[in-house]
């Protein structure tokens, strides 16, 4: 804290608050994440309900089954803010929380307060090239706190009493995110690497014991703690199920590996690149402490494209610490780079106008970019209209395209229930697999699946396979109609809202 506080009142402040305006504005992204609805309906549920949910209560392929509800805290938070502020309270929030692990990441790369200039440029590598994973998620609080542990755990070797805080820093990532698994594999992996170091001998073990003996205490704690969540001890097998799903891993896409043929990924190659190269240009042999941990994210990272933002945590301040100070334009030129007090001030002022304004366009086109992506007027459609005729007024069975699950689980909550939405972990590998490939794909079985569950209303896109079947089903009827989404029912339709033109093309285009 006296290090921040003495930057805060350096010549380094202007150049460290160009840095965070740049990041907020950055990292600021529209509220269109596909979980978010279903996160607030949750939200919703837990404070209207005064309790954590520990049974499915949203859809009916599920329904009564038990659920872990992880993320029970962060949905609180976002339900909170969405109730009073809207979608751009939850714009703002979420980049508030991944600017601060950036910043986090930016101190780790000033260990003496040199280079200010390439640590900058290193944070903001990391910010592009983590960026797939931005956005109103949980998840970036997982980012964020594991920002805090590894600065702990760094600043920690020369000031012990700084480890205190991992404890209660794991005990709220735990109800946070189910991510808190990343704490103790983070510790585990810095124990592991000293311990390579004495193997090695570049570490003496008496050195290496007290720090050991440390690392052995928190992982101790931190397991200890684990219980103390709404789900007691049923939280210690949701990371290793989350892990052994083959459904997440090949039907979700932030699970697969990243493509760098995509133009997306490219700052992530770029940073593979850098990181290669720092390591083979270093002069001195790099610390057990650092390769392992280094070496876990790494892998990680190319496994899933969601653990990318660990992986930056960990190799952005290696590649900062590979440049040498010579290299430096500040070094060579330190007039050149000094901001006289007006004008950083100026500069400061004009980053965080940007800033405002970033966040005052995402929040004006919020509505506008959510009706491009979810099926808005269909969903309004079925709020007017029961399927079937005199059904009663909840616990609709409701099959829905998987990225729209959530918004529909928001949206229509209780009077439809849904097949699957975004929680994968509750659902299972063969819902999923039913859901996303044999249905909206066609496979073999569709339709004893839809019988089966007795699916009665059908949500999708008109250009998938399963509404090109349906409209030539004569069991199901088309109820409505447009360029995003249609709506099939069991029972035929007795409402003037039909869009019988786009039904007869599509029929046509089915048919060909």
């Amino acid at each position: 804290m006296r290090r921040i506080l003495h930057a805060l009142h350096s010549t380094e402040t202007p150049f460290a608050a160009i840095l965070l305006f740049g990041l907020l504005a950055m990292t600021a992204r529209n509220a269109i994440d596909p979980d978010l609805w279903w996160h607030l309906r949750s939200g919703q549920w837990i404070v209207e309900s005064h309790s954590i949910p520990h049974s499915d209560p949203f859809s009916f392929t599920r329904a009564g089954y038990p659920w872990i509800s992880h993320e029970w805290l962060s949905e609180i938070a976002f339900y909170e803010l969405y109730k009073h502020g809207g979608a751009a309270a939850l714009i703002v929030f979420s980049a508030i929380i991944t600017t601060a692990g950036f910043m986090l990441l930016y101190l780790r790369c000033l260990p003496r307060g040199e280079k200010r200039h390439w640590a900058a440029a290193a944070t903001a590598l990391g910010a592009l090239a983590s960026a797939p994973s931005w956005g109103v998620r949980p998840q970036m609080f997982t980012f964020t706190l594991a920002s805090i542990l590894l600065l702990l755990l760094e600043r920690g070797e020369a000031r012990p009493k700084l480890l205190l805080w991992i404890p209660p820093l794991f005990l709220l990532w735990l109800n946070l995110h189910g991510g808190f698994a990343l704490g103790p594999a983070l510790l585990a992996a810095y124990g592991l690497g000293i311990l390579l170091e004495t193997a090695v001998g570049a570490t003496p073990w008496h050195e290496a014991r007290p720090i050991l003996f440390r690392i052995l205490l928190l992982l101790l704690a931190c397991f200890a703690l684990v219980p103390l969540n709404p789900n007691g001890i049923h939280l210690y097998r949701y990371p290793l199920d989350t892990l052994r799903s083959s459904g997440m891993r090949s039907l979700i896409a932030e699970w697969r590996s990243p493509d760098f043929h995509a133009s997306l990924y490219r700052p992530l190659l770029l940073l593979w690149l850098l990181l290669l190269t720092a390591l083979a240009a270093s002069r001195s042999r790099l610390n057990g402490r650092v390769i392992t941990p280094l070496l876990l994210t790494a892998f990680a990272a190319l496994d899933a494209a969601r653990h990318i933002p660990i992986f930056v945590l960990v190799a952005i301040p290696i590649v900062a610490a590979a440049i040498p100070m010579s290299a430096s334009p500040s070094a060579r030129h330190p007039a050149l780079w000094r901001l006289r007090p007006g004008f950083g001030a100026f500069v400061i002022l004009l980053m965080a106008i940007f800033a405002c304004a970033k966040w005052t366009t995402l929040a004006r086109n919020q509505n506008t970019l959510a009706a491009r992506i979810f099926p808005q007027q269909a969903i309004e459609f079925l709020h007017a209209n029961s399927f079937p005729i005199n059904a009663p007024p909840q616990n609709q069975k409701l099959f829905v395209y998987y990225d729209w699950g959530g918004y529909a689980l928001w949206n229509l909550y209780p009077r439809y229930r849904v097949f699957v939405d975004g929680r994968a972990d509750l659902y299972g590998d063969l819902l999923m697999q039913q859901s996303v490939r044999t249905l909206i794909d066609l496979h073999s079985g569709w339709r004893d699946i839809l019988d089966r569950w007795q699916v009665e209303v059908i949500l999708v896109p008109p250009s998938s396979a399963l509404a090109q079947a349906l409209l030539l089903d004569g069991r199901w009827h088309s109820a409505f109609s447009d360029s995003q989404a249609i709506i099939f029912s069991r029972e035929p339709l007795t409402t003037g809202n039909t869009d019988i033109s786009t039904i007869k093309s599509l029929a046509k285009l089915a048919k060909r």
